[in-house]
């Protein structure tokens, strides 16, 4: 009897994890990275019903100086965030009316440089794990500990994204620096080169044989 309580103990247990990576799965949210070109703006829009509390989050992964226009804006077309040149930020606001909202991502500034960025658009809070309607008894301990864990696993994956940005930010400039270092390199060996060269005339034009003219004047 007791291995039977405990068979059904894990198997609930198991039950109830599968939860908890399931409503993971179900987060209302939008992370997108893509290549913004030189000269050119891309909008995004979203339907969002009103009341519903959203959080828009950017990065500038690669390109240039990481920086890149982003503009919000309501369904009146009434401007809610707008800020210009930035490498990273992150915007909350409480939609005031239902519709589709839009906002854009701008790199007209630049002539030559594109862009890759980053941004994660949330909609609205993630559901509870364990509704509390109709519910007469508290949670139970395993269930307040799949809670904690569900928590810490959305902490985890905020984690994994930011330590992910950070990399290929990272790994950009480096591979940006190595480029550089190497054009510098193969300047200074071009410009060695041409001193070397002019060296080496200028030297021998200081042992080379010069003819001398004797002038003799009559008396």
């Amino acid at each position: 009897m007791k291995m039977f309580q405990n068979v059904v103990n894990e198997s609930r247990w198991w039950s109830l994890l599968s939860l908890v990576f399931l409503c993971l799965g179900f987060s209302q949210a939008s992370e997108i990275t893509f290549e913004l070109p030189d000269n050119a703006k891309q909008c995004f829009y979203e339907d969002i019903t009103q009341g519903t509390k959203c959080t828009l989050e950017f990065q500038v992964i690669t390109g240039g100086h990481y920086d890149v226009d982003c503009r919000l804006e309501d369904p009146d077309g009434v401007v809610l965030y707008k800020e210009m040149k930035k490498q990273y930020d992150s915007f909350t606001f409480t939609a005031s009316r239902d519709g589709a909202y839009m906002f854009c991502f701008s790199n007209e500034f630049s002539t030559f440089t594109h862009k890759t960025v980053y941004f994660d658009f949330q909609v609205g809070e993630d559901p509870p794990l364990f509704p509390v309607e109709n519910r007469a008894t508290a949670l139970t301990q395993m269930e307040s500990a799949c809670v904690s864990i569900h928590e810490a696993l959305k902490s985890v994956i905020d984690y994994q994204t930011h330590f992910r940005l950070r990399e290929a930010q990272g790994r950009s400039r480096a591979e940006d620096l190595n480029t550089r270092v190497a054009y510098w390199s193969i300047g200074e060996a071009i410009i060695l080169l041409v001193v070397s060269i002019g060296q080496v005339f200028l030297l021998k034009s200081f042992f080379s044989d010069k003819r001398t003219t004797t002038t003799r004047v009559g008396s």
